[in-house]
Formats: C-alpha cells, structure tokens, sequence
C-alpha cells in the first residue's frame, strides 16, 4: 500500500518514495501519452498534406487566414509535444539522465496555447481541423500539468550523454512536420494574394 504526495509521489508503507517519474514510467501511463501524441502528430500531418490542404483552398478570407493561423499555432504545439515525448522516453529507457532531459526540454518552451481568433470565425474551420487542434490543447495541458510534476521531485542525479538515438528521432520528425509548414505557407500567402484590398490580414 502507498500514499501519495502532493508531488504525485507515493510513499509505500515501510517509508520508502516512490518517485512520481518511476511510478509515471512503470504504471504504463507513459507508453499511453506517448502513443496518442505520436498518434496525433501522425494524423495532423497526414490530414494538413492532403485533405486539408484541399479543403483550405475553398475558404474565403478571413476564413482562409485564421486556418492558415491555427494550422501553424498546432503544427508548433505538436513539435513541442513531440519533443518532450521522445526526451521523456529517452530518460525512461536509462538513455539520459534527469537532468540532461530538463536542459534539453529547455530549449523548446512551453507555451501557454494562444487564444484562437473570434467564436464565430473559428467555427467556419473545417470540423477535422477543430477535432485535431482540441485533441492537441487537451494533451498539452496534460503534459504541462505532468512536467510539473516531474520538475518538483527531481534531485541531484549523475548527468549522463544523450544516446544518439534521440537525435535520429528528432531528425525524422523535423523532416515529419516540413511538409506541413511549408503548406501552411502556401495557404497564407495565396491568401494574402486572393485578398481584396483592405481586407483583413
């Protein structure tokens, strides 16, 4: 039997802690998080290279501009989910230690989600750009709430090297996600140039 603690560590009965990450890591909560970002990354990309793609060409400005917006404000989250992802897998797997995975995750800061544009423009967005943008924001706040956690508990730990593994990873997801900024370019500035004068930019 253990109890927890306010740091979402648990204490077993003869006083020993269990540490929030181990028990994050070992409960099969983290393979969870890690399937449905990887998920999400995976289906937001394949939907903004296809079938998004043709459904931003029918939008009329502003429309065609708060997609071109969105679609950015979540290509960037998921890159920022991403990343955490694979560090967080990294340090589970005994790639990395603690804190070489809390200076790496430094260097892409958490954001807190941008607010979209007006109710009633956003709801003129295709349905499967909103269903993914929710998804996105509803995972965010998970990993933020989760990476607070992991924060508070960590101690003085050996540094150890990143395994070259994770670099490959990186490398491939960045190569995942170009398609997709790219389009979104696109989609901005065709809209710019359909725009009549004066318009909303």
């Amino acid at each position: 039997m253990s109890v927890e603690s306010k740091t979402g560590s648990s204490t077993r009965m003869d006083g020993t802690t269990i540490p929030f990450g181990q028990k994050f890591a070992e409960s099969g909560n983290f393979s969870s998080v890690f399937e449905e970002g990887m998920s999400l990354v995976e289906a937001t990309a394949a939907y903004l290279d296809g079938e998004g793609r043709t459904e931003a060409k029918a939008l009329e400005p502003p429309v065609s501009l708060t997609y071109a917006t969105e679609s950015m404000r979540l290509t960037t989250r998921l890159m920022q989910l991403a990343s955490w992802l694979l560090i967080r897998r990294a340090v589970n797997d005994g790639e990395m230690s603690p804190e070489q995975a809390f200076d790496d995750q430094n260097k892409v800061k958490f954001q807190a989600p941008q607010g979209t544009t007006e109710a009633e423009t956003y709801a003129r967005l295709p349905e499967r750009l909103r269903e993914l943008n929710e998804a996105s924001l509803n995972l965010y706040r998970r990993v933020i709430a989760i990476d607070k956690l992991l924060k508070a508990e960590l101690d003085e730990a050996p540094r150890a090297g990143i395994n070259d593994a994770l670099g490959d990873q990186m490398s491939r997801l960045t190569q995942a996600f170009g398609p997709m900024v790219e389009n979104t370019f696109e989609i901005a500035t065709s809209s710019d140039e359909d725009a009549p004068s004066g318009g909303t930019r």
